[in-house]
């Protein structure tokens, strides 16, 4: 069976950026591999394009654009916000306030949005809320180790995802779950906008 619309696909990959030989960012081995339904919005399309007719067995090795990913590194999501705004009960969390770590905030509006700490000083905290491989080619490396028919229950999860729900240990990409293998903070393979959930 190839994999097309509606079709549940399993596979292994490795995510690297800058190219095949560049820095590892994610892992998805056979023992837990990535599981989405195909066409489902689950993945950048240009991830899904490339895998497109591919069967059980087949091996896959493309390199993704990055405006074709995650986009450029946008200078306008990198912000100095008040130190106090970090603080619990009059005191800064360090468990949790520290360079490079991911916070998990909220704007203005509500919506849920993930920020790497860039720099702190005494008064300010420089924020990236470019998603974490913003500006960066990525290459795709893994196998294709289940094409089947998606039963209902999966599409209606995938469906769910769609509209908005986060689906996290849904057997969707595995945002936060042990499904993939995640460092540098990066979202799991693909996932075209996150949950929050990392």
């Amino acid at each position: 069976m190839k994999i097309d619309r509606n079709k549940f696909v399993s596979l292994t990959y490795e995510l690297r950026s800058g190219g095949v030989e560049g820095e590892l960012k994610e892992k998805a081995v056979k023992e837990t591999p990535l599981t989405f339904v195909f066409g489902a919005g689950m993945m950048i399309q240009k991830f899904e394009d490339n895998l497109m007719g591919l069967e059980e067995g087949d091996n896959y090795e493309f390199v993704i654009d990055h405006l074709d990913a995650y986009g450029p590194v946008m200078e306008d999501r990198i912000v100095d916000l008040p130190k106090n705004i970090f603080e619990v009960d009059g005191k800064i969390d360090e468990k949790i306030l520290f360079e490079g770590n991911v916070v998990p905030m909220m704007d203005a509006s509500g919506n849920r949005l993930n920020g790497t700490v860039v720099t702190i000083s005494d008064d300010n905290v420089k924020m990236d809320f470019n998603h974490p491989l913003a500006g960066q080619d990525l290459c795709f490396k893994g196998e294709v180790l289940e094409v089947r028919e998606a039963s209902e229950h999966e599409l209606a999860e995938a469906a769910g995802i769609m509209s908005g729900g986060c689906g996290c240990g849904s057997g969707g990409c595995g945002c936060g779950d042990e499904s993939c293998s995640t460092e540098a903070g990066a979202e799991s393979c693909g996932c075209g906008s996150g949950c929050g959930c990392n």
